[in-house]
């Protein structure tokens, strides 16, 4: 990296990689896999870039994601970049999957995606190792139908269990299923977990100047140093004057096949009103709990009464709601085609005092073709009410 890159960022990153260069492993936790030459020959022949980072609030902080840009531009000081954020903080990869399209896809043809969701699909959403499957993998192959072309990078942040998992010697369960997925589409990773948990088990760091879930500036260089050793490593070799941008290989099998590949959102204006259910922005002043700025204005699909009833044609393989849960959040009854009616609890454990964003599943396993899902609001709740907030309904 140039001398420059470390005077604009007032010797932080450069403090980051003298922490790293001191590694007598080097950089282990650096996993180039596959081709990922695509965005730099776009970078350097075009001088034109689209880049874009998708993950938690991680990725929406004023964190690792800038510091990655300022790389770039130092990298290839002559390319005009557009930088996409579509950082949405408490999402996971579930919802990642599903909003793809809309907050990624349909801003620009993206040379290069940086993906963030180990900390949310682990703190967040809880998620099994199918479900972190489903949504990871539905990114990515998502991301690579619409554009072979597109390289890739997913990086591994940490909170204080999955430290304590690697700590232990284990993986924890969202890198391990993350993993398996960039192993199977040949996707560089950035491990930082392992590479804090290493410093920290060396006493080389400390969690506190790291900085915690979110990482303070020194947590993020460390990231941002990790990603640039990845471009360092790929290349490191000059460019070949004839060097072209080449599809990458797209296994014919993915690793789930109910994997959210297909994901995207379903407007709610589309759906039938049975009984009580209205599209507006939500009167907030009325409500309890907090929200954040970004959901404020959006009109959404609402009721609070049980037996309030709504139905949605779609069609696919599975179905769900992008929703915000606060502190009145209810229960939803959901049947599909007629069948067994199931429950799924809208509220979160941190919907106490935050209109919560989240994405749930009525049914995810469809044989594939045309559905009608009903939803009706349950008489039952743990929460202050019985409420469903629902910003676009889901389906792959």
């Amino acid at each position: 990296m140039t001398t420059s890159f470390y005077s604009s960022c007032f010797g932080l990153v450069f403090a980051a990689l003298t922490l790293l260069s001191t590694s007598a492993t080097g950089n282990d936790h650096v996993a180039l896999r596959g081709d990922f030459q695509n965005a730099r020959i776009q970078f350097t022949k075009a001088k034109a870039g689209t880049v874009a980072f998708i993950g938690g609030s991680i990725t929406e902080m004023d964190g690792y994601r800038p510091m990655v840009c300022d790389i770039l531009k130092e990298r290839f000081p002559e390319t005009e970049f557009n930088f996409i954020d579509a950082g949405i903080a408490s999402t996971c990869s579930t919802t990642g999957a599903f909003r793809l399209d809309t907050d990624v896809l349909q801003r620009g043809d993206v040379d290069l995606l940086f993906i963030e969701f180990a900390v949310n699909d682990d703190q967040d959403a809880h998620h099994s190792a199918a479900d972190c499957i489903r949504g990871m993998e539905g990114i990515v192959r998502h991301a690579r139908t619409h554009n072979p072309n597109i390289d890739i990078v997913i990086t591994f942040f940490v909170n204080e269990s999955m430290l304590e998992t690697l700590q232990q010697g284990k993986t924890p369960l969202t890198i391990q299923s993350h993993t398996k997925v960039a192993e199977h589409y040949k996707i560089p990773t950035i491990g930082l977990a392992n590479e804090v948990a290493d410093r920290i088990t060396a006493s080389e760091l400390t969690w506190q100047r790291y900085g915690g879930v979110h990482p303070a500036p020194f947590g993020n260089a460390i990231a941002a140093s990790m990603i640039d050793e990845l471009m360092s490593q790929a290349w490191a070799s000059p460019l070949a004057s004839d060097a072209a941008i080449r599809p990458h290989t797209i296994p014919a099998m993915p690793l789930d096949p109910h994997s959210y590949a297909g994901g995207r959102f379903i407007d709610p204006a589309t759906a039938k009103v049975k009984q009580g259910w209205t599209l507006a922005v939500p009167d907030w002043a009325s409500l309890p709990g907090s929200k954040r700025e970004r959901f404020s204005n959006l009109p959404m699909l609402s009721a609070d009464q049980p037996g309030d009833t709504v139905s949605l044609n779609f069609e696919g393989t599975a179905v769900g709601a992008y929703v915000v849960a606060g502190p009145d959040a209810g229960i939803i009854e959901a049947q599909v085609d007629g069948e067994t009616w199931q429950t799924i609890d809208l509220y979160h454990q941190y919907s106490k005092g935050l209109h919560y964003p989240r994405t749930v599943m009525f049914a995810a396993d469809l044989e594939p073709g045309k559905h009608t899902v009903t939803l009706r609001i349950s008489g039952d709740t743990h929460s202050l009410g019985h409420a469903a907030r629902i910003i676009q309904f889901v389906a792959n």
